[in-house]
């Protein structure tokens, strides 16, 4: 593997983290400190306990999951639309560097950023919540192999989108609100049967409950079920990542 080129990618894509930190992570950080003001400490005096702790503690998992969720697919969407708008993706694609080599530089960028925005925002929880971490190996597992996942989603959007507005239609329309549905504020054993049934297929609620599970060892699904689809989830975007590269669809067009 060509580690300088997959490390001048990354840094490249890093840097642009570091320029435009108040969008990248500080304006993340103080929307989910509103979520947990509004939530936590208003809804919460209402709602005491919900999957067995304190509402403000249930729903740091979700939170994090949330912004984890939507920051990876804008990551990993831009990082690759962006040579594509302006044209240097032919200097990539003619450089010697491998589909795989490309796509973990980029990926792993997109990655890296939403893995940071979570421990700033873990970091920030304690100042409204105390919560505990029963499983710190696992929810270190399903933070990153989702932040892997949904960048590999924002690069497969990247390169399918036609222009900046398309970069938004799945996030805003189609990600977001399965992510507000998914559990995130709410357990699903809460909801009638019908309904709790329906959010069954909902792909969001693996996330959110096994990285709940992590946290305080209390999930809407089984724990295995959750890891199962995640990492099922991951090889599909993969796949579909290796093909792009293999086939230059959108790309050399």
């Amino acid at each position: 593997m060509n580690l300088h080129a997959v490390r001048a990618i990354y840094v490249f894509e890093m840097s642009r983290t570091w320029r435009t930190l108040w969008q990248s992570i500080v304006s993340p950080v103080i929307s989910t400190s509103l979520y947990f003001i509004v939530f936590g400490a208003a809804i919460g005096g209402a709602i005491r306990e919900m999957g067995g702790v304190t509402y403000g503690a249930f729903i740091i998992p979700g939170l994090i999951m949330l912004s984890v969720l939507q920051q990876s697919t804008m990551n990993g969407s831009f990082g690759i639309f962006f040579p594509k708008f302006v044209g240097t993706i032919y200097e990539l694609l003619s450089a010697p560097v491998s589909s795989l080599e490309a796509v973990a530089a980029y990926v792993g960028a997109a990655a890296s950023k939403s893995i940071i925005l979570a421990v700033i925002m873990l970091i920030t929880a304690r100042l409204f919540v105390d919560y505990e971490i029963q499983h710190p190996f696992w929810m270190i597992s399903f933070l990153v192999l989702t932040a892997l996942s949904f960048s590999l989603l924002g690069f497969i959007i990247g390169v399918l989108a036609g222009g900046f507005e398309s970069l938004q239609f799945i996030p805003m329309l189609i990600l977001t609100p399965l992510t507000f549905l998914g559990g995130s504020f709410y357990s699903i054993d809460a909801l009638p049967g019908i309904w709790r049934t329906v959010s069954l297929f909902n792909p969001v609620v693996y996330l959110v409950s096994g990285f709940r599970w992590s946290f305080y060892g209390t999930s809407d699904v089984g724990v295995g079920i959750s890891l199962a689809a995640t990492l099922g989830f991951f090889l599909v975007c993969l796949a579909i990542v290796s093909w792009i590269f293999k086939t230059g669809y959108k790309l050399k067009a």
